[in-house]
């Protein structure tokens, strides 16, 4: 399918120019393209560039959720993954698939507690930030597009489906992203060496976007972080055994880091006040990226 015929489908749902604007309300807005070059290892909570090696986690730039506002430096796409790394490196391939993911998990459990708008708006919006950026990198690597999932289960939301029809959407597009994972770049990294670089990846976007939600009364840079320790904890569930295997302090770390988010982000639905101990997980989140830097 075209991207003209993917954007008629998209307009008739209301959603054509907010997608093609990277305006939906759903995400934070994108940073201020870079020229600078990326850091050797990832700063804790930084604003600094991408990931582009698989010896760092991905970063986080300024207030929103992305790295690179569009198409940066080295081809960083909005969702502040390196498009061009991503079609070498595991780390930055899973990454890019595990921020689709942190989007569709946020999105569930938004409309599981009546968030109806923002639900809509976080299945769509990983098509515009990263989906269409990591096109050519998924065909590479076999994968066959799957952004419909993501449109038709935003516009299910619209239409009033139930619980549990969405509920089974989303299951098909963890399904349909589990698959793509599968099929990243071959690394002679060990899986718990990339796995643990994924989570991390994900608790750094938590933790900035943490910090982020505290400076507004918007609701959507807390759902942003939400999703992506959400994604953390789910990843490190999957793989914990082999992560561990391959560095037990890393381990160790990601989960005193997932401990102090989880205080953090105890809901989909913001809290009235936020009282996660932003200290906390700085110290947290900077242990893990020193344990895992070489």
């Amino acid at each position: 399918m075209t991207f003209e015929t993917k954007l008629k489908q998209w307009t008739t749902l209301g959603l054509g120019t907010v997608l093609m604007t990277g305006a939906l309300a759903g995400c934070s807005e994108p940073a201020t393209p870079s020229n600078e070059t990326p850091a050797e290892v990832a700063q804790p909570d930084s604003a600094e560039t991408p990931v582009t090696s698989a010896a760092e986690p991905a970063a986080v730039v300024g207030e929103g959720e992305s790295g690179m506002g569009g198409e940066g430096e080295g081809g960083e796409g909005e969702g502040g993954v390196s498009i061009e790394a991503a079609y070498t490196d595991p780390v930055v391939y899973k990454s890019a698939v595990a921020v689709a993911m942190a989007h569709v998990l946020a999105a569930r459990d938004a409309f599981a507690e009546g968030e109806k708008e923002a639900a809509a708006e976080m299945y769509a919006h990983p098509v515009s930030e990263v989906l269409f950026d990591m096109e050519p990198v998924f065909q590479a690597q076999g994968v066959a597009d799957f952004t419909d999932l993501f449109t038709d289960t935003s516009a299910a939301v619209f239409a009033d489906e139930s619980q549990d029809q969405i509920n089974a959407r989303t299951d098909a597009i963890l399904k349909a992203l589990d698959a793509a994972a599968i099929k990243a770049p071959a690394t002679d990294k060990s899986e718990g060496y990339v796995s643990a670089r994924v989570v991390a990846d994900q608790i750094n976007r938590a933790s900035a976007m943490y910090r982020a939600a505290l400076e507004t009364d918007r609701y959507e840079p807390y759902l942003d972080g939400y999703g992506f320790y959400q994604t953390a904890e789910k990843k490190f569930t999957e793989n914990e055994a082999v992560i561990k295997a391959d560095n037990a302090d890393g381990a160790a770390a990601i989960r005193r880091a997932l401990t102090a988010l989880s205080s953090a982000y105890p809901t989909a639905l913001r809290p009235d006040p936020m009282t996660g101990d932003t200290s906390a997980i700085s110290v947290a989140n900077s242990e893990v990226l020193l344990t895992l830097s070489e």
